[in-house]
């Protein structure tokens, strides 16, 4: 009887594994930062920014060298531009009363290297969350307001990170790895 719970499990596994693959799931790649880019520098308006420290863990685990803050030296930098929070009413109820909000995170920022060539132009990502707070029942409105803040700014340094990864790509495809140690050279035009 257990040989035959392993081949179940085992035959569900594969069939899990098929089914995943059938419909164009794939995990998403992590992002590298090429060490061609040398030291990164974080820097945001406010020194004390949790997304500027979130950024630059994330840099680091992304495998780009740390710049010290203090140094003079040449690194290349991801500037944080700006962020703007902002709170807004989407419904409200028969008395006038705001209860439903959209909460709008949006950030402005740019990567240059050391040289100061421009590796990702400047751009803003927005991100927003709707969420539901009853005048009535204030019990919980701030600590939620602060957990969905949490969460833009987790999901804002992915999307950072995601477009500085796509920019990469774009900027330096000598680095793109697997793709350049293909060794296949380009067809010729006719």
């Amino acid at each position: 009887m257990p040989k035959v719970l392993k081949r179940l499990r085992l035959a569900g596994l594969a069939a899990l594994v098929l089914a995943c693959g059938a419909c164009g799931f794939h995990p998403r790649n992590a992002i590298a930062v090429p060490p061609e880019l040398g030291p990164v520098r974080v820097v945001a308006l406010d020194p004390y920014s949790p997304l500027a420290e979130s950024l630059a863990d994330a840099m680091t685990r992304a495998g780009a060298v740390a710049a010290p803050a203090d140094s003079t030296d040449p690194a290349a930098t991801l500037q944080i531009v700006s962020e703007r929070w902002g709170n807004t009413p989407i419904s409200i109820d028969q008395l006038g009363r705001a209860q439903e909000f959209s909460l709008r995170y949006a950030v402005m920022f740019t990567l240059v290297d050391a040289e100061g060539g421009e590796v990702v132009p400047r751009q803003v990502v927005e991100l927003s969350r709707d969420y539901v707070a009853p005048p009535r029942d204030s019990t919980g409105q701030a600590s939620e307001r602060e957990l969905l803040g949490d969460e833009l700014r987790r999901e804002m340094t992915s999307a950072i990170l995601r477009r500085i990864g796509a920019a990469l790509q774009v900027t330096r495809p000598d680095q793109r790895g697997a793709a350049a140690d293909t060794g296949s050279a380009p067809a010729a035009a006719p």
